[in-house]
């Protein structure tokens, strides 16, 4: 991943934020919509494009664009942070590749230890009953 080209690839645009606002709200347009083609990005190689495209599937439109939106602050400046932000976030979960998992066995040493734990427990609860007078 690229992250210079990708951010020259992103595409912006400005809408009029929704809710409560009073007059300032109907003029300024301060959310910010990030819209960014994942297949026509040269900054990602195609088994990053195969990955993004597998696991954002239900976040991507038919055209296989990842749109984001952001409203949070009263600054067009500060959403447009937010966004790309939140936007690099997602790539970077998106294309994280985890470990596997080796199974493994418990040591001899670690099953003896267990299972003499178990007696102990069991003889301490043994000692607790009244004794038999027969």
């Amino acid at each position: 991943m690229q992250k210079e080209i990708i951010l020259k690839e992103l595409k912006f645009k400005a809408i009029r934020s929704s809710g409560a606002g009073g007059q300032h709200v109907n003029k300024v347009s301060s959310k910010v919509e990030l819209s960014f083609a994942i297949l026509d990005s040269e900054g990602l190689s195609n088994s990053e494009k195969e990955r993004l495209l597998l696991k954002l599937n239900t976040r991507l439109t038919k055209e296989n664009l990842l749109i984001l939106q952001c409203d949070e602050a009263k600054s067009q400046h500060k959403n447009k942070d937010h966004v790309v932000k939140r936007f690099l976030d997602v790539l970077k979960k998106a294309l994280h590749i985890p470990k596997k998992r080796k199974p493994t066995k418990p040591s001899k040493s670690s099953v003896e230890k267990r299972l003499k734990s178990k007696k102990a427990a069991a003889s301490k609860k043994l000692n607790r009953k009244k004794p038999n007078l027969d």
